[in-house]
Parts: C-alpha cells; sequence; structure tokens
C-alpha cells in the first residue's frame, strides 16, 4: 500500500512552452503537498497562466511532465495519459477556479443545478442527496440557500465566485487551481473571499496553487511562493521570508511597487 501522505499531489518537472519565437515558461519544476497553497506571482507576460493552464491540462507543454496523485494510488502524469484517462483524471483530482466566474459557471441553469452538475456528470441520480448537497455548498460559501433556484446572472460579482468556488470543490479534489481569484472585486469582498478560500482549503485538505499578480492575496493565502518573470522562475521560498526579504532584483520590484500601492 503507498503511503500518499508523503507523497506531493501535484510534481511539475521540467516544463517548457513555447510560442513561436516566445518562451512563455521555461524548464519550470514545482511541487505541491496536501493542505498547502503554492502562489505563482508574476507580472502580465510572465507566464504564470501559461503554466496553470499545462498543470491543469488545458494546454499541452512542449517538454516535461505534470504529475497528479490519482485516487487509486500512485502519481498519473497528466500529458502522458490518453485522452480518456488525462479527462477522467481532471474530473476526478482538478478544479479550476477561473478569473471570470462565468468561464467556470453554466449560466443558464439554477445554482444548485450549478453545484452538483460535477457529481452528477460523475453518476450521482439520487435527488434527495443532490439537493442536499446544493444546499449544503451553498451555506458553506455563505450564499442563501433560498437562491438555490436563482441563475449566476442574478449574482453579483462576488457571489458568482463564490458559487464557482462550491462548483469546483464539490467532488473534494485533491488539487484546486485558482487564477486571479479575486480579481474585479471591491477590496471588501476581496478579504470576505480569501477568507472564506483559506476555510475551505484547510478544512478538506487538499493542494491548492493561486497564480495572482496581487501580492497581498498571495499572503494571505500562500505558505510558498513561486515568482515568474519571461517565462523562467527567479524566486521560490517561503511567502514571508520572499516578501519581507526578496533576493532577486525583480522580486524586489515587485515587492517595493506592493508597498506603493
Amino acid at each position: 500500500m503507498i503511503d500518499q501522505s508523503s507523497q506531493p499531489v501535484l510534481d511539475v518537472s521540467n516544463v517548457s512552452v513555447r510560442f513561436g519565437s516566445l518562451m512563455a515558461c521555461s524548464d519550470i519544476s514545482l511541487s505541491v503537498r496536501a493542505g498547502e497553497v503554492l502562489g505563482i506571482v508574476g507580472e502580465s507576460g510572465s507566464g504564470k497562466s501559461t503554466l496553470l493552464r499545462c498543470i491543469g491540462g488545458y494546454s499541452r507543454p512542449d517538454s516535461g511532465s505534470v504529475r497528479v496523485l490519482s485516487r487509486e494510488g500512485g502519481a498519473v502524469d497528466l500529458w502522458r495519459a490518453d485522452e480518456v484517462a488525462r479527462m477522467q483524471l481532471r474530473q476526478a483530482e482538478l478544479s479550476l477556479v477561473h478569473q471570470n466566474p462565468r468561464d467556470g459557471l453554466l449560466m443558464h441553469i439554477s445554482a444548485g443545478g450549478n453545484i452538483v452538475e460535477p457529481l452528477m456528470a460523475g453518476g450521482e441520480r439520487h435527488y434527495e442527496k443532490l439537493l442536499s448537497t446544493a444546499e449544503d455548498w451553498l451555506a458553506k460559501v455563505e450564499l442563501p440557500t433560498g437562491r438555490l433556484k436563482s441563475v449566476p446572472a442574478e449574482f453579483s460579482g462576488g457571489m458568482q465566485k463564490r458559487l464557482q468556488i462550491a462548483r469546483s470543490l464539490v467532488t473534494r479534489p485533491r488539487l484546486l487551481l485558482m487564477d486571479e481569484p479575486t480579481g474585479g472585486l471591491d477590496v471588501s469582498v476581496q478579504a470576505r473571499l480569501l477568507d472564506l478560500l483559506r476555510q475551505l482549503v484547510r478544512e478538506l485538505k487538499i493542494a491548492a496553487i493561486v497564480v495572482t499578480h496581487d501580492l497581498a492575496v498571495a499572503r494571505v493565502l500562500a505558505q510558498r511562493l513561486v515568482v515568474m518573470k519571461d517565462g523562467e522562475v527567479v524566486e521560490t521560498g517561503l511567502t514571508d521570508q520572499i516578501l519581507e526579504d526578496p533576493q532577486h532584483p525583480y522580486t524586489q520590484l515587485l515587492v517595493g511597487a506592493a508597498l506603493r500601492i
């Protein structure tokens, strides 16, 4: 029996992606364990979103491997698996919170339907169980259970983000990927959403990656940071250490700019 507690949930090794003459990601390696949040930070164009798409199974890297720990035991290389196996791995083990919640929601069906649709796709058909699960998750993300039949278009941006989080976590994936999870929200709404995300990651003991240009978001959510510039990792380490004593000149610029805001 494999001791999964000692294994990384995600192990990325030497991933590179090129778009024509542009090297979007150059020889990137990282790992994340259960209960840990890794932040990937950098300016627009640094390659962080491209890397996230490779990790999530949306864009194939030109080289390198993305290995995800499966429930059956052992790590599976996402990009060496066949299409069916990759889809099954993504459905069972991975979930992505999109920057724009409309990209992660079914806008024409109810809030409750959005939450339970991933479970139904996995074969769950018991109506009472689905209804109870939808209500439980609305409560978990601090949305009124009375809005179960409302469609996402009737929700504010912050409420749509919360609904997308419920939809993303209902299957209890091993790995949660977050792309600018607080983008476009007011500061007060951001704070509540960050508290919620931190609480759920801790409660569910999942591994998570947050991609953001906002160092304040990284400080709240991530225990470790990866700093990217022009497709390369320029600095890694504990979040507090990097933000309080950045070593690379680019990281120093990022931290200095954040302090001036």
